[in-house]
C-alpha cells in the first residue's frame, strides 16, 4: 500500500546524474528519513511530497522508496526559510536567509518573483543582487518546469539538462516542431530517440524533418561500420528500409541537406558517393597533408649505402634488399610505407631504420594505435613506444561537461622530432589519422608500418589501404619469409591463407593444430581442457595468457557465451572471492578482464611491495586486459591490475567499461600477441567467415594455434575472399591533389 511522505531535502547524499537515480534525506517536524528513487530535478532545500512505501535495506536500514513526487511551495516561515539559506539560490546563506524572511514574511516567495527590487530593503542586499536572486529563482522555476515537460518523452535527467542549457525556452517549441534537431545539435540523443518522440508529439512518419534526419543517422551508422561514404542507391535503400517510407522523392531532401552543408557529393566512376561532411573533410585533410609531408630529399645513394652498412655493421643487423630499400626510401622521403606479412622482417626493417636515424644524430618518436601494440613495439625495438593517443597528448577539453577529449599536439603544437614510425598501420582510422597528421610538420620524416591483409580498422576508413593503392608515395613490400620464421607453421600457414592456399591439418605440426568436433558441447569441453590444463604447460604461460579468439560475440560459440563457461571453469564460484552482479554480467575476484572503450581520465598507480606507489599516470585503453584484484562491495569499488602492474580503481557505475576477457572477438585482438590462441569454428555467417579474419585470427599467435571444430569451415574461410566492402575515398583525395 502506498503512503505520503513530505518535508524539505535537507542533503542529497548520491545522485547518478545520467538517470536521475538518487539517494537523499527528507525531513520534517516528526521525522528525518532516507529516500531512494528516480528523481528527474531536484536541489537540497527543495520541499516535496513523495508517493512510495517503506523497505528495510540490509545494509543502510529503513528507506522510503519513492515511486512519484510533486514540488510543493513552502509555507510556514520556517520552511520558506530553510529553502532560501539551503544553497538553493547563490549568495544566499543561513543568516541572509533569515532576514529576508524577517522582512517579508510569508509573502516572500510573491517579493521575489514580482517585486524583487524590494528585496534591496534587506540590509546586506543591493539592487543588482536583488535582481541575481530573482533570476536564479526563475531559472530554477524554469529548469523544473523543462525536466518535467522533458519527462513525459522518456528523456533522461542527464540529457534534459544539456537540452535546457542548450535551448532555454525555445526548447518547447523545437520539442513539439522538429525534435531530430535535438539529435544534430545534443550528443547523447539520436535518431532514435529523437524519432521516439517525434511520434509521441504527432510528427507523420514521411516528415521533411524525419527523412533528412534519417539520411543523416544511416550515414552515422554507416560509419560505425567501418565507412566513410555510402553509394547513393545504398543510402537510399538503408534510409527508406528503416524509415519505412518508399525510396522516391528522397532526392530533393539528399541536395537540401548538401546545400545545407550537412552532407558532401562525389561523383566517381558513375557513382554518387554521399559523405557526411565531418569525415569528407577529415579525409580531405588527410589527402593534403599526407601530400604536403611526401617531398624527396637530395641525398647520394651512395652514402646513404655506405651508412646503412656502417650501421648493419655496429648493430650486426643482416638486411635483404628489401629491407635495404625500405632503409633508403626512409631516409630520402618525407613519407614511406613499409608493408607485409608475419615473418617477413618488419621490425628487424624497424631497428635498422631506428639505427640508421640515431647514427644521423636525428630524434625519433615510435607510436603504434593501442597500449598492447605500443608495448610490443617497445620490446623488439627496445625504443619507448606509445600510444598515438599519448604521443599527441590526449587531454579533457577546458571547462567542459562532457568530458569531450582533445589533442594538445597539433599544427599550433606540432610533435618535436625529425623521425615518426607508427606502427600497427591497419589499425588506424581516418579520424586518428587526420589528428596525427595535424601534428606533423612539413620536413619530418613519416614511416608507416603494417599489414594490409589484416582485419581493417574498427573506426571508419581504410587508411593504410588507400594511401598505398593510391599510387603516389613510396611503398615497400617486404615479401621474404625468413628462415627462422618458416620454421614456424603459424607464420606458413598464415602465408599460405593470405594466398587463399589450403593449409595442413594433419596435427604433426609442433605449432598449429586442428582439433575436429561438430557438437557445440564437445567443442567447449575441447577449450575448457586446452586453456586450463593442456597448453599453459606447452608454451610456458600461465592460464591467462592463453587466448579464446572467436569470430562473434552472439551465439552459442560467441564471446558473451564462452565467458560465461570459461568463467565457471577458470575462475569458479568461492566463499572466498567476493563477486558483484552488473547487468549481465558477474564480475569475482580473480576474473579476467577487458577495457572495451577508451578512458584517457582514469587514473592507474604500480606500488612496490611495501605498498608504496613508485609511479602513476592516467589512461587505460581499449583492448587492455587485466586481472581483478579485489572487489570492495561496502565502498562499491573494483580494483583490477593490468600489465606492468598498473593497479586502477572502477566505481561500480564504471564496470560498464570492463567485461569479461577468456573469450574476445578476432576484432579485439588486433595490435596484441599471445602466447596461444584456441578458436572455435563451427557456423557463422559467409560474409563474417572469410580470409580476412582467419588471417588476422592466426597471426595474433607467437607460440602455438589451435583450431577446435570443422576442418571444412576452415577450408572454406581460406575460399573466401568476400570481404565487406568498405566504403572510403582517401585514395581518390589523394588522387584528385595530384592531377
Amino acid at each position: 500500500m502506498s503512503e505520503i511522505l513530505e518535508g524539505y531535502v535537507d542533503k542529497i547524499v548520491f545522485r547518478n546524474a545520467e538517470n536521475g537515480y538518487t539517494v537523499l534525506t527528507l525531513v520534517n517536524d516528526e521525522v528525518e528519513m532516507t529516500c531512494v528513487g528516480t528523481f528527474t530535478f531536484i536541489g537540497e532545500g527543495e520541499f516535496i511530497k513523495a508517493t512510495g512505501s517503506y523497505t528495510a535495506h540490509q545494509l543502510y536500514g529503513e528507506q522510503f522508496q519513492v515511486q512519484s513526487y510533486e514540488f510543493m511551495e513552502p509555507e510556514d516561515l520556517e520552511s520558506i526559510e530553510r529553502y532560501l539559506g539551503s544553497g538553493a539560490i547563490k549568495g544566499i546563506g543561513n543568516a541572509l536567509a533569515a532576514r529576508i524572511v524577517r522582512r517579508f514574511k510569508k509573502d516572500t516567495f510573491r517579493i521575489i518573483e514580482e517585486e524583487p527590487e524590494r528585496l534591496s530593503e534587506v540590509k546586506g542586499i543591493s539592487e543588482h543582487m536583488a535582481r541575481e536572486i530573482a533570476k536564479q529563482f526563475d531559472d530554477k522555476k524554469d529548469m523544473r518546469g523543462a525536466m518535467l515537460f522533458l519527462q513525459q518523452y522518456g528523456i533522461t535527467t542527464a540529457l534534459a539538462v544539456k537540452i535546457y542549457k542548450e535551448y532555454g525556452a525555445k526548447m518547447y517549441q523545437i520539442v513539439k516542431e522538429n525534435p531530430y534537431k535535438l539529435a544534430e545539435d545534443i550528443s547523447g540523443i539520436g535518431f532514435k530517440l529523437a524519432d521516439e518522440i517525434a511520434a509521441k508529439v504527432g510528427i507523420g512518419t514521411d516528415s521533411d524533418y524525419r527523412i533528412k534526419a534519417g539520411i543523416l543517422y544511416v550515414l552515422l551508422q554507416a560509419s560505425s561500420g567501418g565507412h566513410v561514404f555510402l553509394p547513393e542507391d545504398v543510402l537510399k535503400a538503408r534510409t527508406a528500409e528503416m524509415l519505412g517510407i518508399d525510396i522516391s522523392g528522397m532526392e530533393h531532401h539528399i541536395i537540401d541537406l548538401a546545400m545545407n552543408k550537412k552532407i558532401m557529393i562525389r561523383e566517381s566512376e558513375g557513382m554518387k558517393q554521399i559523405y557526411g561532411a565531418s569525415l569528407f573533410y577529415l579525409e580531405l585533410n588527410s589527402a593534403k597533408m599526407l601530400c604536403d609531408l611526401n617531398i624527396k630529399y637530395d641525398l647520394s645513394l651512395t652514402e646513404i649505402n655506405h651508412r646503412l652498412s656502417a650501421v648493419e655493421k655496429q648493430f650486426q643487423i643482416e638486411l635483404d634488399d628489401l629491407q635495404r630499400t625500405a632503409v633508403v626510401e626512409a631516409a630520402r622521403n618525407g613519407l614511406v610505407v613499409v608493408t607485409g606479412g608475419p615473418g617477413t622482417g618488419k621490425t628487424t626493417t624497424i631497428n635498422a631504420i631506428i639505427r640508421f636515424f640515431e647514427a644521423e644524430g636525428m630524434d625519433l618518436l615510435l607510436a603504434a594505435p593501442t597500449g598492447r601494440a605500443a608495448k610490443r613495439m617497445t620490446e623488439t625495438t627496445g625504443y619507448e613506444a606509445r600510444t598515438i593517443h599519448r604521443l599527441l597528448e590526449i587531454s579533457k577539453m577546458s571547462g567542459d561537461i562532457e568530458n569531450k577529449l582533445i589533442f594538445e599536439r597539433n599544427e599550433g603544437n606540432p610533435l618535436e622530432t625529425d623521425v615518426i614510425i607508427i606502427d600497427e598501420m591497419s589499425m588506424v582510422d581516418i579520424s586518428l589519422m587526420h589528428a596525427l597528421l595535424r601534428a606533423v610538420t612539413v620536413g619530418t620524416r613519416l614511416i608507416l608500418v603494417g599489414d594490409i591483409n589484416q582485419l581493417p580498422s574498427v573506426g571508419p576508413g581504410n587508411v593504410l589501404k588507400d594511401i598505398i593503392n593510391s599510387h603516389h608515395f613510396n611503398v615497400v613490400k617486404l615479401t621474404k619469409i625468413f628462415r627462422q620464421a618458416t620454421e614456424s607453421d603459424i607464420i606458413v600457414n598464415a602465408h599460405k591463407i593470405n594466398a587463399g592456399e589450403q593449409i595442413n591439418l594433419d596435427n604433426k605440426s609442433k605449432d598449429f593444430f586442428l582439433l575436429k568436433r561438430s557438437e557445440v558441447t564437445a567443442i567447449i569441453q575441447v577449450i575448457v581442457a586446452l586453456v586450463r590444463d593442456k597448453m599453459p604447460k606447452y608454451v610456458n604461460a600461465t592460464t591467462f595468457d592463453i587466448q579464446v579468439l572467436t569470430p562473434m560475440r552472439k551465439g552459442e560459440l560467441g564471446v558473451e557465451r564462452l565467458n560465461q563457461v570459461l568463467q565457471q571453469y577458470l575462475n569458479p564460484s568461492s566463499p572466498d572471492k567476493k563477486e558483484k552482479e552488473y547487468h549481465n554480467y558477474i564480475f569475482r575476484e580473480g576474473d579476467k578482464v577487458m577495457q572495451i572503450k577508451n578512458n584517457y581520465q582514469l587514473t592507474w598507480e604500480i606500488k612496490s611491495r611495501y605498498d608504496i606507489t613508485t609511479e602513476n599516470g592516467t589512461g587505460i585503453f581499449n583492448g587492455d586486459t587485466g586481472i581483478i584484484k579485489e572487489i570492495n562491495l561496502f565502498a562499491e569499488q573494483v580494483t583490477v591490475e593490468f600489465d606492468e602492474g598498473r593497479m586502477v580503481e572502477y566505481t561500480f557505475n564504471q564496470l560498464e567499461e570492463l567485461e569479461l576477457a577468456y573469450a574476445i572477438t578476432i576484432h579485439k585482438s588486433q595490435g596484441s600477441e599471445y602466447p596461444a590462441v584456441v578458436m572455435p569454428l563451427l557456423t557463422g555467417p559467409k560474409m563474417l567467415m572469410n580470409r580476412n579474419l582467419l588471417y588476422t585470427a592466426v597471426t595474433r599467435a607467437k607460440n602455438c594455434v589451435t583450431i577446435v571444430g570443422s576442418q571444412n569451415m576452415v577450408q572454406l574461410m581460406i575460399d573466401n575472399e568476400s570481404e565487406q566492402r568498405r566504403y572510403s575515398g582517401l585514395s581518390e583525395r589523394i588522387k584528385e591533389l595530384y592531377q
